[in-house]
């Protein structure tokens, strides 16, 4: 049994947010899921076919900085538990766009947070990312913990970190029930096709180019989109108020190294590779110390990093009709 009888996902209708969403379903029988997302370019209901109807589903197309909107969906569904994935995050866009990913990630979570309060929902999780903490040595065995400074270097990064912060103050100050999760890159079926994975997988499928910044020996920490939502849920369930949990598998793959794997899977040849121009405060490498959530609730991941690739790269393959007509409002085609 969930420890909330109604839950309020925002960004439900994205990528890692769907998935939470499903899994949820899913899982918990005496359960209702509200989902509000504005469904800007990378959203897509597609991904929420199989639920919408479910009549423990619930979906609003709302913005979370429109603060009366999200205070009347939580008092008429009586939410328990916000957890927010809506954000702006894709960093090439924040380069083009800054404002839009600190009134989204920062402002759009101060509001959420102040509609949770005046509403007395029992549980906030904001859903971070390891990247709020800046970057590692390429050539090192550091790691970053919980209690690691903020150190954001990109427009993203930094509105991400600003909405810690946020978060944060309003469990010190208010007293709301919060907490936060940073993860390591998150793979999958059913990722927009401008993350790394996505964009390499199907420019091989399309004899395409795949373009790998100057940095291709630059590393991030992979996970599997289910196992961190089987972590969202064990800190719903049994993390602490006011606690940071990170979620990382503490396996590293580097840029070149992704694109060899894919090609490889889909047997295709090496000469796709293409190095193209680094992008302006590319970090080199973010790895997370994960023991506190392991230790204290009990999370591993199951995912076998192999297993995990190549049952994503099959769904790219065997599903165009998903990614096709998104290409055109993906950055990654521009």
């Amino acid at each position: 049994m969930f420890k909330y009888k109604a839950v309020l996902v925002t960004g439900g209708a994205g990528f890692i947010g769907s998935h939470f969403v499903k899994y949820l379903l899913k899982k918990y029988k005496g359960i209702k899921v509200v989902n509000v997302d504005v469904l800007s370019y990378c959203a897509n209901p597609e991904n929420l076919r199989e639920v919408v109807k479910d009549r423990r589903y619930k979906f609003y197309k709302a913005d979370i900085a429109d603060q009366w909107r999200m205070s009347q969906i939580m008092k008429k569904h009586r939410i328990g538990c916000v957890v927010n994935f809506a954000a702006e995050s894709n960093n090439n866009k924040a380069l083009i766009s800054p404002i839009d990913f600190a009134k989204t990630n920062a402002l759009g979570t101060a509001v959420l947070l102040e509609a949770a309060r005046k509403n007395n929902v029992k549980r906030f999780h904001h859903i971070s990312t390891c990247e709020v903490y800046g970057q590692l040595p390429l050539k090192s065995k550091a790691k970053f913990r919980e209690d690691s400074p903020l150190l954001p270097r990109t427009p993203y990064n930094a509105s991400k970190a600003a909405a810690e912060h946020i978060v944060r103050s309003y469990y010190h100050t208010f007293g709301l029930p919060i907490t936060i999760s940073n993860c390591g890159n998150n793979y999958g079926p059913n990722q927009f096709p401008e993350n790394i994975i996505p964009v390499f997988a199907i420019k091989a499928l399309l004899d395409q180019h795949l373009p790998m910044f100057a940095s291709k020996h630059n590393k991030r920490e992979w996970i599997y989109v289910t196992d961190h939502c089987r972590a969202i849920d064990l800190i719903l369930q049994k993390g602490k108020a006011g606690e940071t949990y990170n979620v990382g598998t503490g396996l590293e793959k580097s840029i070149i190294e992704i694109a060899d794997e894919i090609l490889k899977i889909l047997k295709k040849p090496k000469s796709l590779k293409k190095v193209v121009p680094d992008r302006a405060g590319h970090d080199t490498r973010y790895l997370l110390d994960s023991t506190k959530i392991k230790r204290e609730l009990g999370w591993k991941p199951k995912m076998a990093w192999q297993k995990g690739i190549r049952k994503t790269i099959e769904w790219y393959h065997d599903n165009p009709k998903w990614w096709k007509p998104l290409l055109k409002k993906s950055y990654a085609w521009k």
